[in-house]
């Protein structure tokens, strides 16, 4: 039987995406919330000896986790073969660490909690830092689609003479792949983080770029204060109005208006989070990693 994807709330855009490249039904479940708060979940699709694929990309996962969690325990109640999982963007990888006394590493504890629930994952570029592989925490087999190559494409065709630029040191790894795919130069700046809300980025060195077009690249943008301390500085520096590229867009509050308020040229970004700014098509390779996994995995008793 062909597989079945399920959206969670939320996720029907780029479940429908995944349709076109996936040969599979898509189907329908009822959700609902009781007066006091509690998750109603119903699968009106059978599910009975199928691949079941739930579609819940985890910004805000605190409103959706249960949601998902029950859905997916309901599919394998019902007699699914394989319950996969396509987040899209991966939630809680930032707590990596125990940076103060008393604090859990709650990436730890987020992927067992996933890896409980699910056969399989699928995401893009989940946030790695201190671990480097989604296998050191995750007990389920796990891909990971990189978003570097459709990032590259979208330069090459809409930006003349770009110059990619991670605003800080972690983003180094996604700067590095675009600007070799884009074959263009490169160049990190340093950030010194003092609060959520409170960021300093250094000066860039911009002898070399007279003329190029500054595009900006990172993986989250969540409050966007590193991008708009990045344009501030590149604005100091002479340069022209950046272009803003980031994988996951979930722009917190205002961070969107605010960072248009920076003085950039344009935003644009993946569909791992639903946002007008959405350009990049990342749902044929999504479809793809997710199509491998089922390929290769043991069947369920």
């Amino acid at each position: 039987m062909i597989p079945i994807l399920f959206p969670m709330p939320g996720n029907e855009a780029f479940t429908l995406h995944l349709d076109r490249a996936i040969s599979c039904e898509v189907g329908q479940m009822e959700i609902r919330r009781f007066p006091d708060g509690e998750s109603y979940i119903r699968l009106l699709s059978p599910v009975h000896g199928r691949d079941v694929i739930f579609v819940c990309t985890l910004d805000h996962p605190d409103e959706k986790i249960m949601q998902l969690y029950l859905a997916a325990r309901t599919a394998r109640e019902l007699g699914a073969r394989r319950v996969g999982l396509v987040a899209p963007y991966l939630a809680y990888m930032r707590q990596d660490a125990r940076f103060k006394e008393g604090e859990g590493v709650t990436s730890v504890h987020f992927a067992a909690f996933i890896s409980d629930f699910c056969d399989w994952l699928v995401t893009v570029d989940p946030h790695l830092h201190r671990h480097h592989k989604l296998n050191e925490i995750y007990s389920i087999p796990t891909k990971v689609v990189r978003a570097a190559n459709g990032i590259a494409d979208w330069i090459a065709e809409h930006v003349e003479n770009p110059v990619i630029i991670g605003p800080d040191s972690e983003s180094e790894q996604w700067a590095a792949k675009v600007a070799k795919a884009v074959r263009c130069p490169y160049t990190v700046l340093e950030k010194t983080r003092k609060g959520d809300r409170d960021v300093e980025v250094s000066a860039p060195n911009t002898v070399a770029w007279q003329g190029g077009t500054p595009v900006l690249v990172d993986d989250i943008t969540s409050t966007a204060q590193t991008m708009i301390a990045a344009v501030k500085q590149l604005k100091a520096a002479g340069l022209p109005p950046p272009v803003c590229i980031t994988v996951h867009p979930i722009f917190a509050g205002a961070a969107y208006e605010d960072l248009v308020a920076s003085g950039i040229q344009k935003v644009v970004s993946c569909n791992t989070i639903f946002h007008p700014t959405n350009a990049i098509d990342l749902s044929d390779e999504v479809a793809v990693a997710a199509v491998e996994l089922m390929a290769i995995l043991p069947i369920n008793s």
